[in-house]
């Protein structure tokens, strides 16, 4: 007989970016340590938790969607929406219907995560104590943090909160906040932590990556006088020693971890001195996804991003400067507002230019609250839909053509599991560059690092495009 069966079970779905699958693993280790048990989503619970992301429309329809699945699943259930979706509705007046959504038992807003064990019990038990024990970790604003990841090879670990960018489509400085990193020793001991464990990989994640350890310079000054310090925090992203640099260089001398992979990146970081430092440290993966969303100058500008596209082109030469072969992706808004036929030709050239291994390719979706939304020169649908596909059709073929490119060649991946694929029995993991391989055999262990030749392309349906090895 299982003695845990008869604890109040639990489930999480996560919707939205990286930050957002740590802190569900951070609140899935804070309920467990409460004494809850976790389940599948797809199983009877207790509570379901739903972590939301609002950073397009769509994402707010999934977020709804995944709340009323949640209470046709079982309607005695306490449902719990929290994250993005949560705080946008708490600030905008036009999204205050959700605060009245009969799917929704308790609204958990992103500074109060770190309090979701806390906030359970009290609706579940009438506000008994809590068997919360560890409170001590800190996280930025929310005090988040992931103590154990039962059997993951990967990790991903949030080490910077909020964004000052507000590029103007975006909604996501408004939900999150103002930048907020963690310092250097909590990153590295959490880390530490999950290697001790057997983590043999992990993402620096954040909101926004690249201005990591901004906030931390300009508290080093005196009464906020623009000493060195606080000039060299206006000039992070030139790159250079900058503060990301010396985390990176502090996971680094973790021995039980061996590779480090970087979240999304702001182009202007990859000044030549920032790319030389990184080249030089063995654990960091080459595959860099540099955000663009536009390959047009006067879409960017409109977007308030903050470099050009020969700014771009810059930063992907010194990558493969510094590289010999890195995977580099990205983001790519189609439809933004006065787009015109010419805008969108001349993104799509400059994409196919870069030679991406990946576009993640978003129709731009309006969002109430930002100045995007305001814009006059808004897209048809249709176009969006029709620019979509094209610019995914040219995704797909460079990405195949990335891939393509190790045929042939030794290859060596980080296992992760055995999947059954066709009868076939095959070890599953990526390369550094993070292209997903298969090798037949049974046996493999996870964390095993599986080299052999690059044989073909994995193409069967239901599966990702992999790597087959010989």
């Amino acid at each position: 007989m299982d003695k845990n069966k008869n604890l109040p079970a639990f489930a999480i779905h996560t919707l939205g970016c990286k930050v957002n699958t740590y802190e569900s693993d951070a609140m899935a280790g804070a309920l467990r340590r409460a004494g809850f048990r976790e389940v599948a989503f797809s199983e009877p619970a207790d509570v379901y938790i739903i972590n939301t992301c609002t950073v397009t429309n769509i994402a707010d329809k999934k977020s709804r969607q995944m709340l009323h699945r949640a209470r046709k699943q079982n309607p005695e259930a306490l449902v719990v929406a929290a994250g993005c979706y949560v705080d946008a509705a708490l600030q905008n007046p036009q999204m205050q219907a959700v605060l009245r959504d009969s799917a929704i038992d308790l609204l958990v807003p992103n500074q109060d995560k770190g309090r979701i064990a806390e906030l359970i019990a009290e609706r579940l038990f009438g506000g008994g104590e809590s068997r919360e024990q560890n409170g001590q970790g800190q996280n930025g604003r929310d005090g988040l943090f992931v103590t154990e990841l039962d059997g993951h090879t990967r990790a991903f670990v949030k080490v910077q909160d909020g964004c000052n960018q507000f590029c103007s489509y975006c909604i996501i400085p408004y939900v999150r906040g103002r930048i907020l990193s963690r310092p250097v020793e909590d990153c590295v001991a959490e880390i530490r932590n999950l290697a001790q464990q057997g983590v043999r990989e992990v993402v620096l994640t954040g909101i926004h990556l690249s201005s990591y350890g901004k906030d931390l310079l300009q508290h080093k000054t005196s009464g906020g006088t623009a000493g060195p310090e606080a000039r060299k925090s206006d000039d992070i992203m030139n790159g250079g020693d900058a503060p990301l640099l010396q985390l990176i260089r502090a996971v680094q001398e973790i021995p039980e971890l061996w590779r480090i992979r970087l979240g999304s990146l702001e182009p202007r970081l990859m000044s030549p001195e920032f790319v030389q430092a990184l080249s030089a440290m063995e654990k960091v993966c080459p595959h860099f996804h540099l955000s663009l969303q536009s390959g047009c100058g006067e879409t960017l500008r409109r977007m308030n991003r903050h470099y050009t596209p020969e700014e771009y082109r810059q930063s992907c030469e010194t990558l493969r400067r510094y590289y010999d072969h890195p995977a580099i992706t990205t983001d790519v808004i189609v439809g933004f507002p006065g787009e015109t036929e010419a805008e969108f030709a001349e993104s799509r050239r400059f994409a196919e230019e870069m030679g991406f291994y990946e576009m993640h390719v978003f129709k731009y979706s309006r969002r109430a609250g930002t100045r995007a939304d305001r814009m006059e020169g808004q897209v048809p649908e249709t176009v969006k839909e029709e620019r979509s596909r094209e610019m995914i059709r040219l995704s797909e073929e460079m990405s195949r053509s990335f891939r393509e490119s190790f045929l042939g060649k030794e290859v060596e991946f980080l296992c992760e599991e055995e999947v059954e694929i066709g009868g076939e029995t095959y070890g599953q993991g990526f390369t550094r560059e993070y292209v997903r391989c298969l090798k037949k055999g049974r046996g493999f262990q996870k964390n095993e690092l599986v080299r052999g030749a690059a044989s073909e392309i994995f193409k069967e349906k239901a599966v990702y495009e992999s790597l087959i090895l010989r």
